[in-house]
């Protein structure tokens, strides 16, 4: 058996389990855990200007690369309380992020000593599993723990607080004998599986709808094979973007009030049959439970029990892992196939296909200040296929939904529930760090870009290029359209005349010189003509330099994008495009 202290005894399991950097900020109380990883030498450390940031580049490491968990690092006190916003996106989107804290000593636990606070108490209600541990031999065994849960069932952050002397103390540990534990995951029987089916066989319209469970279990290839064996038209959900591309026959559009295509609605409003595999229902997915569900029958696939039934009850619900359940569902309609018992519904998959070639928004608008719409119209056109986006909330999350497009799982990176503002840099920080060779594109609004905008300089120090598309309006732009039912215009100006940037007029902060002071490159775009020229210049600057490039397009003060009340009341504040339906050639958005 080994001696070593608790601290180098965590670094060890962190090794054995597939870790290999962390994301953090020292102090104090942490200093133990970040000697042991110095003598180590063996785990990455990316050093962030924000703890909470440090907590979103490890969300989007999660998110980059299945099989990846993401760990934050952090001292006692504010350290824990900056992590808890990355641990509530976390939970909300079953993402497994590990953070690790300091603590006081633990005599001095009651004590109200300096930065001493119960953080595992406040952590609780956004992880699976929160605890300071007091008792040293326990370390290593807390840690295997804590990967055995974020990686069983449902997915999801974990946080352990480290009293420093826990840290320090001296403990017996074989890393040889050392084993992860098993995960567990739930999986579909054949009984359940045979009765979707022969729901599924009895509907004339029915749907797949495919969310981000299905990625989170490395299954949409599986699930584009048992969607073509079935020839079932497939609706993703937002965190399920990239499980079918968007130019596959199948792919039949995004539903939705807000983050959705045209006919995505309106073929849901067509269907007669669903089958959710790995998504929740979320809301602004829904909208109405009312008007989502009437007229159809619901299968709910979910590996996490008290999923089934929280926003409605499914006609049948079934406890499983996507792929399990997936692999399961290919078996069974193989064998029906082959016995005649599926339909054929190649009538129906024409009648989506039609919509998707018809019903489209524009986006070819050629007004100074631009149009935000032509500004995803050229990053579709400069980024092609093999691009990953990260994004968070706002006018231009939903845009960017309504108008890019995506090919690959793990190619749209978005924290769909939680939606905090400033998540998109971090993240897209920790998504270049998983993956050093990927195409990364931020997409963000003003507001979202300068509530972390000092993560910027972690891209610089630590060489993590990516290019940053910022949208600026000046205008906090959706709660400003929110107000709109209010009758009002309060407290979402943004605007302002800088007097060191005159040149700029009334769109307030430099953003081109905050980034340049943060050791990145940025440029300013007010033409939309002049946007790929921009995207290009961004490509050689990050070639050239290996840092973050903030491409800034200033846009028209007001927009009011696309979306409503219920999936059959969303209001088009732009034009709108209706082509024949029997063009020939399938039409992205």
């Amino acid at each position: 058996m080994a001696r070593m202290t608790a601290a180098e005894a965590a670094v060890r399991v962190l090794e054995r389990e597939g870790v290999d950097v962390c994301f953090g900020v020292p102090g104090a109380a942490i200093n133990p855990f970040y000697a042991a990883m110095q003598r180590r030498g063996t785990l990455r450390h990316v050093l962030a200007r924000h703890v909470e940031g440090a907590s979103h580049m490890a969300e989007g490491y999660t998110r980059a690369k299945a099989g990846n968990i993401g760990v934050c690092v952090g001292t006692s006190g504010p350290a824990g309380t900056d992590m808890i916003t990355g641990l509530y996106s976390a939970i909300a989107d079953s993402i497994p992020i590990l953070c690790i804290t300091g603590q006081a000593p633990r005599a001095r636990l009651h004590k109200e000593d300096f930065q001493a606070i119960n953080v595992p108490d406040i952590a609780r209600p956004v992880t699976k599993w929160a605890l300071t541990v007091l008792e040293p031999a326990q370390v290593p065994y807390v840690f295997q723990q804590a990967f055995h849960l974020m990686r069983s069932g449902r997915p999801g952050p974990v946080l352990i607080d480290l009293p420093i002397d826990v840290q320090m103390a001296e403990i017996e540990f074989d890393e040889e004998a050392y084993q992860p534990l098993p995960v567990y995951k739930p999986a579909a029987s054949r009984v359940q599986v045979e009765k979707a089916l022969a729901m599924l066989a009895a509907a004339e319209r029915p749907l797949l709808v495919s969310g981000g469970g299905v990625i989170n279990a490395d299954a949409s290839d599986t699930l584009v094979e048992f969607a073509e064996l079935l020839g079932i038209p497939v609706i993703p959900t937002l965190m399920g973007w990239g499980t079918i591309p968007d130019d596959h026959p199948l792919m039949a559009g995004m539903v939705g009030l807000q983050t959705a295509h045209r006919y995505g609605n309106a073929t849901m409003l067509a269907s007669d049959f669903v089958l959710g595999i790995g998504n929740r229902w979320a809301n602004r997915h829904t909208g109405s439970v009312e008007v989502y569900t009437r007229g159809r029958k619901f299968v709910h696939v979910d590996i996490e029990p008290t999923q089934i039934g929280r926003v409605f009850m499914p006609d049948l619900g079934i406890v499983s892992d996507a792929g399990a359940a997936l692999d399961l569902f290919i078996e069974v309609a193989r064998e029906w196939k082959a016995a005649g018992k599926l339909k054929d519904l190649s009538g129906w998959v024409a009648d989506c296909q039609g919509r998707k070639r018809s019903l489209h928004r524009r986006s070819d608008f050629d007004q100074v200040p631009i149009k935000p719409q032509r500004v995803y119209q050229e990053m579709n056109s400069a980024f092609g296929e093999d691009v990953t986006y990260v994004t968070t909330i706002g006018l231009s999350q939903i845009a960017g939904a309504q108008f890019l497009h995506v090919y690959k799982p793990r190619h749209w990176i978005n924290c769909g529930q939680a939606g905090p503002l400033g998540w998109t840099l971090p993240a897209a920080l920790g998504v270049r760090v998983a993956d050093p060779k990927r195409k990364i594109v931020a997409l963000s609004g003003d507001y979202d870009f300068q509530f972390m905008i000092e993560e910027l300089a972690v891209g610089a120090q630590h060489k993590l290029p990516y290019i940053h598309v910022l949208v600026n309006n000046a205008y906090l732009g959706l709660i400003r359209q929110a107000q709109r039912a209010f009758q009002m215009d309060f407290q979402v100006q943004l605007s302002f005349e800088n007097i060191n940037a005159p040149e700029i007029g009334v769109y307030g902060v430099d953003h081109v010189a905050v980034a340049e002071g943060l050791g990145c490159k940025a440029i300013r775009v007010t033409q939309p003509d002049r946007i790929q020229d921009a995207f290009a210049q961004a490509n050689r600057w990050m070639e050239e330099f290996q840092v973050p490039v903030v491409v800034e397009v200033v846009l028209e003060r007001v927009t009011n994008i696309a979306m409503g009340t219920d999936i059959d009341n969303v209001t088009e504040f732009e034009e709108t495009i209706d082509l024949p339906v029997d063009q020939p050639e399938t039409v992205l958005v």
